[in-house]
């Protein structure tokens, strides 16, 4: 399978993990030995945040410069990736496309704060990844859709919406969708 980085996967009606169900990801890298992804459209919640970390934590204080804070994904929910317009670079930053770009310094917070920052961006906690051949595995199973990622519908799409969204793209009512995958 050629390189799905930089693209979205649309997670399928039967695909009831509580991480994807009803997930959009955008894919940052995807290679023979893996891949790692961002869940774009799962804002998370004040109360979300308190149990990831400690009220007494100094990350708050890096929080709080953002207006929303995403779920990236479930594997490492500590640390902080920034998913953003590929015009900013720094130390670190790792370009995906032209358009795109994610940081996981501590430094685009406070660039963000200064109004230095990318133009456009979203800070995500943790992210998704997948093993060797998992992901083909389960794009073969029918748990995701792939589409080409938009900057704009990253960015613009309400949140809310997305996931009914990318998969109306190819022509899906998702409210007729019958939750079985891999029935071929």
């Amino acid at each position: 399978m050629a390189s799905l980085k930089n693209h979205l996967l649309i997670s399928m009606p039967h695909l009831k993990d509580p991480y994807f169900n009803r997930s959009v990801v955008y894919l940052c890298e995807h290679s023979s030995e893996g891949a790692m992804g961002l869940v774009i459209n799962k804002p998370l919640g004040e109360a979300d945040l308190k149990d990831i970390f400690a009220p007494e934590s100094s990350d708050n204080e890096y929080l709080m410069a953002v207006p929303t804070v995403y779920f990236g994904g479930p594997v490492m929910l500590e640390r902080g990736i920034v998913l953003h317009s590929a015009e900013y670079s720094i130390d670190g930053s790792l370009t995906i496309s032209e358009q795109l770009a994610i940081t996981s310094s501590k430094e685009i917070i406070a660039d963000i704060r200064r109004e230095r920052g990318p133009e456009r961006y979203r800070l995500m906690l943790g992210h998704a990844g997948w093993d060797k051949n998992q992901l083909e595995r389960e794009i073969e199973n029918g748990d995701w859709l792939v589409q080409s990622a938009i900057p704009d519908f990253i960015f613009e799409s309400p949140d809310e919406i997305k996931w009914n969204s990318a998969a109306s793209a190819f022509g899906i009512d998702t409210a007729h969708l019958a939750g079985f995958g891999g029935m071929a």
